[in-house]
């Protein structure tokens, strides 16, 4: 059997960086413009009851495709797929961006999940098989630098697109760039082959369990009814979490040294971060009453600075404590969403909003970029996708838990049980205690080479 390190000298390391970067350019590109968009379609489709559940669809399909697609890498190699992931996610763009109502648009978001979970899996694979360790962080950091074009032109573009033609064109019009996406990099993860290490047995029945109990916990929080919301969220976490802990390395509970002090940290700098941004256009349209377009250029400066943030952790790998860095990054997120918090009055100028939350960005992108180097550098070889997995299981799993409640809490200002005002501060709050968490446990990521998962 060729092995990947033989296969990876064959592609040219350059020719496979130009492809994951245009994958995750790709993600960023959707991630930006959907964020920008949503209040529109919310708007359009009187879907204000189902907002937080476009959100927390895609995550949770995102977190199966993750796990399915890692498992795949780590089995097949990284090209099978690829394929996969771009051809759901053209299928989530077709229908999200065709949909007759909310709901459909939440189908359509669930397949975008789907198929940008396992591009960001595949990419993980490739610079855990390509790149030697010393090298990885750099590559992770080139990876970051994929969202400044996406964040300086994705949330304006989106915003036009949505007030001069409609919001389904932000959808449709991402589909002609899947093709060139295919012909850059097909050739490059082909080239890289099948690891020869045996994989352990399938979790992706795992992953459905663990989806389907976040699931019940988020419809739960969305629901009117406390009865409803007792009687859908205790199931789901009975179920959830002894999947969600098969999922994850062992010692997660602990935030034991090493990969799963990562997958913590990953985990509560998502809830903390984009339990803010993913509510601030929300804030700026319907509090301030600003554009959409406006709206979508108050975050776009933070997704530059958390380039900038995994660019300076990519030249303090090796020379600084990655646990002081993490540390560092929660702080800076913290802070970022108490500078943030004032959005949800109607006094405060949105351009200060614009400059507060550059701070979370710079914060994120340490933590990221750091998280993601330690945790793939103990990663055993041929065992890149299990731990790539296990790092963006806990983004999912973050990101589906903010848009769960999140959209209850918006849920219950539209039903007038409390202002939207009120809400939002609500979700700001609770997104600073993730942070103040994530800086007290996030010392304890360090370099540890890891033992073989448990099955």
């Amino acid at each position: 059997m060729v092995t990947v390190a033989t296969r990876a000298s064959r592609t040219g390391t350059r020719a496979l960086a130009v492809g994951m970067v245009m994958a995750i350019t790709m993600n960023a590109f959707e991630a930006m413009s959907v964020a920008t968009a949503m209040p529109a379609v919310a708007e359009d489709l009187g879907g204000d009851a189902l907002y937080g559940a476009a959100f927390s669809a895609y995550m949770l399909a995102n977190l199966i495709a993750i796990v399915a697609a890692g498992e795949q890498a780590d089995r097949r190699g990284p090209a099978l797929p690829f394929i996969g992931a771009i051809t759901v996610f053209a299928a989530g763009l077709l229908v999200a961006g065709l949909a007759p109502t909310i709901l459909v648009v939440v189908v359509g978001r669930a397949l975008q999940g789907a198929g940008a979970g396992a591009l960001a899996s595949v990419a993980y694979v490739a610079v855990g098989r390509a790149w030697p360790v010393e090298r990885q962080p750099h590559i992770f950091a080139l990876l970051a630098a994929a969202w400044v074009v996406p964040s300086l032109i994705a949330p304006a573009a989106a915003g036009f697109v949505s007030e001069e033609f409609s919001w389904r064109w932000v959808f449709l019009g991402l589909l002609p760039l899947l093709p060139v996406l295919a012909a850059l990099a097909l050739p490059s993860l082909g080239a890289l082959g099948v690891p020869s290490r045996p994989v352990p047995p399938s979790r992706v029945g795992r992953a459905v369990v663990l989806a389907a109990g976040a699931g019940l916990v988020v419809t739960g929080l969305a629901a009117e009814n406390p009865a409803v919301l007792v009687g859908l969220a205790i199931p789901g976490l009975l179920v959830a979490i002894p999947a969600l802990a098969r999922l994850l390395p062992p010692g997660v509970g602990r935030a034991a040294r090493g990969t799963a002090a990562a997958v913590v940290a990953r985990l509560f700098v998502g809830m903390a971060f984009f339990g803010t941004d993913t509510f601030i256009p929300l804030a700026a349209t319907r509090i301030h009453g600003v554009t959409t377009l406006v709206a979508g250029l108050v975050i776009t400066a933070a997704s530059i600075t958390w380039t900038l943030g995994a660019q300076w952790s990519a030249r303090a790998a090796g020379r600084h404590d990655p646990g002081l860095t993490v540390r560092a990054g929660f702080v800076a997120v913290a802070l970022g969403i108490v500078l943030t918090l004032p959005v949800v009055g109607e006094s405060t100028p949105l351009w200060t909003t614009s400059l507060a939350w550059t701070v979370a960005g710079l914060g994120i992108g340490l933590v990221f970029n750091t998280t993601s180097v330690t945790a793939m550098a103990a990663a055993l070889p041929g065992g890149e996708g299990l731990v790539a997995s296990q790092l963006q299981i806990a983004d999912a799993l973050g990101f589906a838990l903010v848009g769960g409640i999140g959209g209850a809490l918006v849920g219950l200002a539209d039903r007038g049980s409390v202002s939207l005002s009120g809400a939002l501060a609500i979700q700001f709050g609770l997104s600073f205690a993730a942070a103040v968490v994530g800086a007290v446990l996030g010392g304890r990521v360090t370099p540890v080479k890891e033992v073989p998962a448990r099955s």
